[in-house]
């Protein structure tokens, strides 16, 4: 998956080019950068067309777990037991991310032998293709890969656990949010995403397929 921020981002926040091996190690810290702040929220942030999970219904709803939604393109019950997959009928997608199913089924509106003879059959397990994410990477999300990146790039030593140094009359301090190579979220890095909405409170699992 690729970065949320790229090495144009951390020059212009130097405000200087980088050095061919700033920009190497840049890479390897901005997909670092990234990977964090994906977990984080939950969210991939780029665009995905035609992706494909599973989630369970809860109350004949389905939350689709990325956002925004761009489209659904199909719903479809899981049998259990032998039963077959069968398309929903008469889903609603909210513009959202949310999907209604019929509220006395959670499941879908099954053939009548189905419903009657083995209602447990369909416990409620949904395949979902839908499309989701954002055409550009909103800029708040780079502002804070780029300077989780940055943190690290420029720390004075890459021995972890040195906040600072001192040589002669030069002396040079950081945050102390880093340690040595690797890349840190900060309490100020989840604020930001936080107040900006991108981490749901609750969520559900979900099994992804390709």
């Amino acid at each position: 998956m690729d970065p949320l921020a790229n090495v144009s981002d951390l020059a212009d926040r130097l405000g200087r080019p980088l050095t061919a091996g700033e920009e190497a190690r840049g890479m390897a810290l901005l997909g670092d950068a990234s990977a964090l702040v994906r977990m984080f929220t939950g969210r991939e942030f780029t665009r995905t067309d035609d992706d494909t999970v599973v989630v369970r219904a809860q109350q004949g709803e389905i939350r689709l777990p990325q956002r925004p939604v761009i489209d659904v393109s199909s719903v479809v019950a899981i049998g259990a037991g032998g039963a077959p997959d069968l398309p929903v009928v008469g889903w609603q997608w909210d513009g959202i991310d949310v999907i209604r199913t019929s509220t006395e089924s959670p499941s879908i509106n099954m053939p009548e032998l189905w419903y009657d003879d083995d209602f447990e059959a369909y416990p409620g397990t949904f395949r979902v293709v839908y499309s989701h994410g954002e055409t550009a990477v909103p800029p708040d999300v780079v502002a804070v890969v780029a300077r989780m990146a940055l943190r690290t790039l420029t720390a004075p030593t890459m021995a972890g656990g040195v906040t600072g140094e001192t040589i002669g009359p030069y002396s040079y301090r950081t945050d102390g949010t880093s340690a040595g190579t690797a890349v840190a979220m900060t309490d100020d890095d989840r604020k930001m995403l936080e107040l900006a909405g991108y981490r749901r409170k609750s969520g559900m699992t979900t099994a992804r397929w390709r």
